[in-house]
This record gives structure tokens, C-alpha cells and sequence, in this order.
């Protein structure tokens, strides 16, 4: 019993870092983030900001950390880790970084799935983080349009602007073909109005005037009708309806 009791008088194991400065902690966390050991590297980002919380050190570490949680796909993480650098340091020089890995984060998350869209139903796939992409990557457009990482943001937003019209529409076919005719002229409508420069607005234009005219709404489909032959006059959904989505190549193979 008393081997026992002095057992728990023995101290915990050593922390190597206690007495390291603000500089080593830093510098050793940096290895670690080149090396991808990124769990290593936040827990000494971590130690770096709580043993020394203010200062360049401790600023830069909260900088790091958001793009360690990124990188190891720890996704909220990452956000929640932008969004209280954002809330410090609002003025910080490297915010802008910052609005722009907080769009990287969601823009990423969902392109593993874009890569094989082709063979997907988008229909399955909550849009969400498309749109939290594009409205993180706009505020770093509008707050800093002279920031290097703007027009990288831009073609990434119009990406993004390109797979929610995409989603709109193919969420469209899915009812087209199930018979739900007013579903599926909602959601094209939808496109057509709120994505009017991407190429999915041609198949949505189709897609009314097959679901108008399976309602009986002829003037309605004649009024798609119009509006895409004059937009789309050499249309290959005029020709020979929905594309075979296994031979045409996909818009959004940019990557």
C-alpha cells in the first residue's frame, strides 16, 4: 500500500518545451507544418499562443494553425479557427489570407466529389458548402480587391457560381424524370434567374419547356421556347434532347 501511495507522488512526464522561447516554439512548429505533421504542429502553435499571447509570434501562430487544421481536413477546425483570427485581428496585414483560406476550406471540401460529377447525382449533395465558399472568397473580393489572392478568388467564385446553377438544374432533371413536371420547371426557372451567365442555363431553358409543355401550359413552354432559340439557337437540346452526360465533357473541368 505504501509502494502504492508513493506512486502517485512521482512527478508527470517532462515537458521538453516548458522552458523553450516564443522563437523555438515557433520554429519547431514551422518544421513540423513543412514536414505535414500537422497535429504535431498545432499542439506547439497551441503551447506557442498560450505560454506567449501576445505578440508577433502568437499572431502568426493563430495564422498557421487555421491552415494546419485545413490541411489535415479538419474542417471545422479550420473555420473556427479563421473566424477568431478574423474577430482579433481585423486590421492584421494578413487578414486577407485569411477570408481566403476560410473560401479554400469549403471550396476543397466539396471538389473531391466535383472530380467525379459526372458519375454523381447531384441531387444527393447539400450545396451548403458551396455557398459558404463563395460568400467567404466575395468578402475577401469586395473588402480587398488589390489583395494577391484575389484573382485566384474570382475564378474560384465563378466556379462555384457555375456548380450551384448546375446543381439547380440537375435537381431539375431529377424531377423531370420522376414526373414531377411544375418541381422541375420551379428549379430551372430558378437557374435561369439567378445564374443567367452559366452554361448550365441552356439545359434549365430546356428543361421548362419540356416540364410547361407536360402540364399543358403552352404559352409558357412557347415563352422558353423563344427565349432559347434566341439565346441558343444551335442547341443541341433542340436536336436531340438531354445530353448523355457520359459523352459530353463536363463545364467545370477547370482543375
Amino acid at each position: 500500500m505504501a509502494l502504492a501511495a508513493g506512486c502517485g507522488l512521482l512527478p508527470d512526464k517532462i515537458d521538453e518545451t516548458a522552458t523553450w522561447s516564443a522563437q523555438r516554439l515557433y520554429s519547431e512548429a514551422k518544421e513540423r507544418l513543412g514536414e505535414g505533421s500537422y497535429e504535431q504542429a498545432i499542439k506547439l502553435y497551441e503551447k506557442l499562443e498560450a505560454k506567449f499571447p501576445y505578440g508577433r509570434y502568437a499572431q502568426q501562430a493563430q495564422i498557421e494553425v487555421a491552415y494546419a487544421y485545413y490541411r489535415q481536413g479538419e474542417r471545422a477546425q479550420a473555420i473556427a479557427a479563421c473566424d477568431r483570427f478574423i474577430r482579433l485581428h481585423p486590421n492584421h496585414p494578413n487578414v486577407d489570407y485569411i477570408y481566403y483560406l476560410r473560401g479554400l476550406v469549403d471550396f476543397n471540401e466539396d471538389l473531391g466529389i466535383m472530380s467525379n460529377l459526372s458519375r454523381q447525382d447531384m441531387t444527393e449533395r447539400d450545396p451548403k458548402g458551396l455557398r459558404d465558399s463563395f460568400d467567404a472568397l466575395k468578402e475577401l473580393v469586395t473588402r480587398y480587391p488589390d489583395s494577391k489572392y484575389t484573382p485566384d478568388a474570382l475564378i474560384r467564385m465563378n466556379y462555384l457560381v457555375n456548380s450551384l446553377a448546375a446543381h439547380e438544374v440537375h435537381v431539375a432533371r431529377y424531377y423531370i424524370k420522376r414526373g414531377a413536371f411544375l418541381a422541375a420547371a420551379n428549379r430551372a426557372q430558378f437557374a435561369v434567374s439567378n445564374y443567367q451567365e452559366t452554361p448550365a442555363v441552356e439545359e434549365a431553358l430546356y428543361i421548362m419547356m419540356v416540364a410547361y409543355d407536360s402540364l399543358g401550359l403552352t404559352d409558357l413552354r412557347d415563352d422558353a421556347e423563344r427565349v432559347m432559340k434566341k439565346n441558343f439557337p444551335d442547341s443541341d437540346y433542340l436536336a436531340r434532347g438531354f445530353k448523355d452526360p457520359g459523352v459530353d465533357d463536363p463545364w467545370w473541368k477547370l482543375w
